[in-house]
């Protein structure tokens, strides 16, 4: 499972877009650090980009909510 989990609801717009980003600089440097020479754990990509569309998912959900509050 995973070491440390996160709780993606709790997080500000800020947040996530910090730890997006983060991600996706880790998803990078694991691809290529994976071309250059295999990795001890590959799954460590896999994990990297769930995180990533994770958030990116909670991110629409702030700004879908934003969006139905300014309607109103």
């Amino acid at each position: 499972m995973a070491k440390n989990k996160i709780d993606y609801v709790g997080l500000t717009e800020i947040e996530l877009r910090n730890l997006l980003t983060d991600s996706r600089e880790k998803v990078f440097q694991l691809k290529f650090q994976n071309a250059t020479a295999p990795i001890k754990n590959p799954h460590e990509i896999a994990a990297a980009k769930r995180t990533v569309a994770r958030c990116m998912t909670h991110l629409r959900q702030l700004d879908l909510k934003k969006a139905a509050g300014v309607k109103k």
